[in-house]
């Protein structure tokens, strides 16, 4: 078939205006975007090169086969990228959608440049399974290649409808997901299944709507109320990372810490009265420059990208806000998978430490805590790039260990003067050597002063002096001290040798 200008573009158009006018208006009428739409307000203006336009242009009603996708660049700065058209049999996939999905993350592997997920889809088209599900090229060597980037470029998804079945490993297997809550659902099967197999009756919100994934499961990592919120957590997330493994994160024009940050005053001097770490970490990094990951999850643990004098660092933060700060599974699994991104794309790690320890108790025991305590562990002895450790105000047990203490060769452990480094608490540990003593004497008041007497040796015995003059801290920071004192360390440390084991993998405690 020949065809002239006119009747190219009459096919462009068709093409580009994806599924009839109903799907539009239906998605319209839910706050949802078309997808092309979506792509051009994420992406710099005239920079998107389209692949694959044609595909399946000889069916009826399969536009581009229901997948944008194509190369583009954010902010000036090069990405391959794929978008769903749910106007387009609901976004499913069919065979040449997904020999489209498995070129463009190729090619972003091959480039080394970001891969970016734009998501609404119901899931393979049964109809289509033979040509689509099986093969050599079938999906699964979908999720084959998203495994093989990871750790090689950026993988970040914004996620606006469904994302059913297989296809919700898309997600799954992408560094962060933003979900725009109210739309944006991830399962395994959709509720009538479920209820057909297990007698469950449920609904898709309820069991993988955003808000259950972002806040209860932890496969989402920022629940957004609009898609345009979505669309500007993609930027923002890329702008902390570089292109690729072998780059250096993005530098930015030094910006001072708030004026008014008093981090002094935001520790309060008892162990027993919680206190906000989000607050700590703002005072401490670049005005306006910390950017939380999993906020709404396991949120005894903060975590997030930062600036530093304009640097990119990684925090890791302890907050006593929630759950006194304890150590969770989740919240280790939480630590482990931040950890390893920051250390696959070379971003410095900065401990905060205000930890208990890992929680005990047959609950957590059962769940696997020693496990996933050991999984953090292993995350954090495997991390090469720059890493400091504050304790802020306690590292007790484990807890040290998880959050990169002396053992775990960081380039500096630095303690506030509101420091206590031990294998537990004063009261913990009176109880633990003194108990039957304490139980036997009747006297209240002398009761009291041997408990007292006990926890002032317990506390000189832990004397943050004293870990400095044994090094096991390297240095002493007063909080106004310690902005300056993280600058010029990580600056130091910006070099360092970066092999760790001599070996081709770990076994890690999954």
């Amino acid at each position: 078939m020949t065809l002239d200008g006119a009747a190219l573009e009459q096919l462009r158009k068709r093409v580009r205006a994806g599924g009839a006018e109903k799907y539009h208006a239906a998605n319209a009428a839910k706050g949802k975007l078309f997808a092309r739409e979506r792509v051009a307000i994420l992406v710099d203006e005239g920079s998107f090169v389209e692949d694959g336009l044609y595909a399946n242009a000889l069916a009826e009603g399969l536009p581009a086969d229901g997948v944008v996708t194509g190369t583009a660049t954010i902010d000036g700065r090069q990405v391959c990228l794929m978008a769903n058209d749910s106007t387009v049999k609901a976004g499913s996939w069919g065979a040449r959608t997904v020999e489209k999905i498995i070129r463009i993350i190729e090619r972003a592997y091959d480039t080394g440049v970001p891969m970016v997920y734009l998501v609404d889809s119901a899931g393979a088209r049964i109809t289509d399974q033979v040509e689509l599900f099986p093969g050599r090229r079938g999906a699964g060597k979908i999720f084959w290649n998203q495994v093989r980037a990871s750790g090689s470029i950026p993988q970040v998804c914004a996620l606006f409808g469904p994302s059913a079945a297989g296809g919700a490993y898309i997600p799954a297997f992408c560094d962060v997901v933003a979900m725009v809550d109210g739309n944006a659902s991830m399962y395994l099967g959709s509720d009538r299944m479920v209820e057909m197999v297990t007698g469950e009756k449920t609904t898709l919100e309820a069991m993988g709507g955003a808000r259950v994934h972002c806040a209860e499961s932890g496969v989402g990592h920022f629940l957004c109320k609009s898609e345009a919120e979505a669309l500007d957590v993609v930027k923002r997330y890329l702008s902390y990372l570089p292109a690729n493994w072998t780059q250096q994160p993005p530098v930015a024009a030094a910006v001072e810490a708030p004026a008014k940050a008093d981090l002094a005053a935001l520790v309060p001097a008892s162990e027993r009265q919680a206190f906000d770490m989000r607050r700590y970490v703002k005072g401490l990094l670049d005005e306006d420059s910390f950017f939380e990951i999993q906020a709404l999850w396991a949120k005894e643990l903060t975590i997030g990208f930062g600036r530093l004098n304009g640097e990119v660092v990684g925090v890791v933060g302890n907050n006593s806000m929630f759950k006194g700060g304890v150590l969770f599974v989740d919240s280790a699994d939480k630590a482990t998978r931040f950890v390893q991104l920051c250390d696959a794309f070379n971003v410095p790690l900065l401990f905060l430490s205000d930890v208990p320890g890992f929680m005990v108790g047959s609950a957590v025991e059962k769940q696997g805590i020693i496990r996933h305590g050991a999984k953090m562990i292993t995350a954090i002895s495997e991390a090469t790039v720059p890493k400091i450790c504050v304790v802020v105000r306690k590292a007790y047990g484990a807890g040290l260990y998880a959050m990169a203490g002396p053992g775990f060769e960081p380039d500096a452990t630095i303690a506030l003067p509101s420091a206590k480094i031990a294998v537990m608490g004063a009261e913990a540990a009176v109880n633990a050597v003194y108990a039957n003593k304490i139980a036997a004497i009747e006297d209240e008041a002398e009761r009291a002063a041997f408990v007292a007497a006990r926890r002032e040796e317990y506390e000189r015995d832990i004397d943050v002096v004293r870990l400095a003059s044994e090094l096991v801290v390297d240095a002493i920071v007063e909080p106004q001290e310690l902005r300056a004192e993280l600058v010029r360390r990580f600056a130091a440390a910006r070099g360092k040798q970066r092999h760790f084991s001599r070996r081709r993998h770990g076994v890690t405690p999954v």
